[in-house]
């Protein structure tokens, strides 16, 4: 399969990025439906896809990522309704995303990034939404973590040698990520909820850090902790200035502080911590764990 690639890319070098920008943005365009259905217990293959104004189904010309709603100017071909920019924003993020991965990862690598990359957005998007998220993310995402451990243990920087001893090694090596991740988020809740004497963190977010820890091993599920903090510190903080600039409306209550005072969901920071280390830190980040191993009995 990689001499196909090798071989592909050497006539058309731009053939797989815009492939992997392409199957990116229409996997964004499925996890659309599963962002929006699955908090709703709703299926995510039927109903087909309806305006959510007249309830008309929508033809699969009117359902093309990014396109769509560039050519429909926003708005829905059966009755004219504006829908959401964040439709084609997720569809857009999930094609960038994918085309990172293949560009600076091996191509196992990857297509396993694609699969996690899907799982994030869902993640980040619904836990954005409704402040929870399901276990079919993050224990299902844990279950497949030490799946593809198995099958491609070099994810987690196991050299190839032996394939079984290899295939063992990446299961621990996942199993082990998974007890780590969790087991320091669980304790930073417990003490959070001691000192503040109210829940901080959800039990979701110890189960996620399960999958990161399977998918990243214990290092990736260190670094999307802290790493993960500081990304999401820094985000909320640049919201907050650009609302402290921005123009107030005058039906705007006074009280209304942004992101200051409200419950701020912590999924989508250890999404994205998780991701930065996978597709780009990762060997930076276990570089840097390497030099404390003397520590280590």
């Amino acid at each position: 399969m990689q001499e196909y690639i090798d071989s592909v890319t050497e006539i058309a070098p731009w053939f797989f990025p815009v492939l992997a920008f392409g199957i990116g943005t229409c996997i964004g365009s499925f996890l659309n439906v599963c962002i929006y259905r699955i908090p709703e217990g709703m299926s995510v293959a039927h109903p087909p896809s309806r305006c959510g104004a007249c309830g008309k189904p929508i033809p699969f010309y009117n359902n093309i990522p990014i396109l769509a709603w560039i050519f429909l100017k926003g708005k829905a071909g059966c009755c004219g309704a504006p829908f959401s920019i964040r439709y084609p924003a997720i569809e857009f993020l999930t094609g960038v995303l994918f085309l990172a991965s293949w560009m600076l990862l091996p191509t196992s690598h990857a297509l396993i990034g694609f699969i996690w990359i899907s799982i994030l957005i869902c993640v980040t998007f619904i836990d954005l939404d409704h402040m929870i998220i399901p276990d079919r993310f993050s224990i299902g995402g844990l279950l497949l973590g030490l799946i593809l451990s198995m099958v491609v243990p070099s994810i987690h920087g196991i050299p190839p040698e032996d394939p079984l001893m290899n295939s063992i090694q990446g299961l621990f090596t996942a199993i082990n990520g998974a007890f780590i991740g969790s087991a320091i988020i669980l304790w930073i809740m417990i003490l959070a909820e001691v000192i503040l004497k109210k829940e901080a963190l959800g039990f979701g977010d110890v189960k996620l850090m399960g999958a990161i820890g399977a998918f990243c091993g214990w290092q990736g599920a260190i670094f999307a902790l802290f790493g993960g903090a500081v990304l999401g510190t820094v985000a909320i903080i640049f919201m907050q200035l650009i609302r402290m600039v921005k123009p107030k409306k005058k039906d705007s209550p006074e009280e209304d502080e942004g992101m200051i005072g409200r419950e701020i969901p912590f999924g989508p920071m250890l999404a994205a911590g998780s991701l930065v280390y996978y597709v780009y830190l990762s060997p930076t980040v276990d570089w840097y764990f390497d030099q404390f191993s003397w520590v280590l009995p």
